[in-house]
């Protein structure tokens, strides 16, 4: 089969199962098999796929009609202009967090060391985006999920700045002495149990009945292990931006932030200075 053919048959049957992003898809996915990069797909058409490249491709189209994310699929994900592995033992990088990229960028000195901690920390994508664009600073990665650690470790390895970041399975913050930090950062589970997301892990997504248990359990952690005047900024969900501020009661300089479509989806606090 024909590299052009082949394209359009993926095409069509992953249009045909309902996928909106069937043809990004289609050529995400003969990028991967192919090794190559988009504009070569395009210019030899004509490129004569071996059977193992067909047999590969076909099988990698089946998963996506199946709807498992097609990061799963390739293994990779770019997140804040960085390219990250992601397996099913971490929660795909969303768009979204890179806000809280953003805000905490902005509150980290550059010419200073500073100490930070990322709670939940998944793929390791906000501590190895946060150590790349602050070398100053040193950071804690921590989550519950040994398998997780072992994909942010990579992670770090990676991007070279597995140097700077503790890796530490741990429940939230336990473990961790008072006043250890400049900031924590986290972009915790917070979706209630009632919602139901497939092939990603549950223990990454869900945050009890209300999608708020991690935060009432992170926020009296947080004040203990900070600085006085220290950061802690996390992402919420939809609708939960109220609650967070009566959690946050105590707390100095709270602020919201909106993503791209305008749902606050950032807050962010600093620790009592007294």
């Amino acid at each position: 089969m024909v590299l052009r053919d082949a394209l359009d048959q993926a095409l069509a049957e992953l249009s045909a199962a309902g996928v909106r992003s069937a043809r990004r898809d289609s050529e995400l996915l003969l990028l991967h098999i192919l090794g190559v990069e988009r504009p070569l797909l395009f210019a030899h058409p004509e490129h004569q796929l071996t059977e193992a490249q067909a047999a590969d491709y076909r099988r990698l189209v089946a998963r996506r009609i199946a709807a498992e994310p097609i990061q799963y699929i390739t293994g990779e994900r770019e997140f804040y202009g960085l390219r990250f592995t992601v397996t099913p033992d971490v929660l795909i990088p969303r768009p979204e967090t890179e806000h809280l990229v953003e805000a905490a960028l902005e509150r980290i000195s550059e010419d200073s060391p500073f100490r930070i901690a990322d709670v939940g920390t998944g793929s390791g994508a906000i501590a190895v985006s946060l150590a790349v664009a602050r070398p100053l600073a040193t950071i804690t990665a921590l989550d519950i999920s040994r398998a997780a650690l072992i994909v942010a470790e990579s992670n770090a390895a990676t991007h070279e700045v597995a140097d700077r970041i503790e890796f530490r399975e741990a429940d939230l913050l336990a473990g961790i002495a008072d006043h250890s930090f400049d900031m924590v950062v986290s972009n915790p589970p917070y979706i209630a149990e009632v919602e139901v997301r497939e092939y990603e892990p549950a223990g990454a997504l869900f945050a009890g009945s209300t999608g708020l248990e991690i935060y009432r359990r992170l926020i009296p952690q947080a004040a203990r292990v900070l600085r006085p005047g220290g950061w802690l900024l996390m992402e919420m969900g939809v609708g939960q931006q109220l609650q967070l501020r009566q959690l946050l009661e105590g707390w100095q300089e709270i602020s919201v932030l909106p993503d791209l479509q305008g749902i606050a989806r950032v807050v962010i606090a600093r620790a009592p200075v007294a």
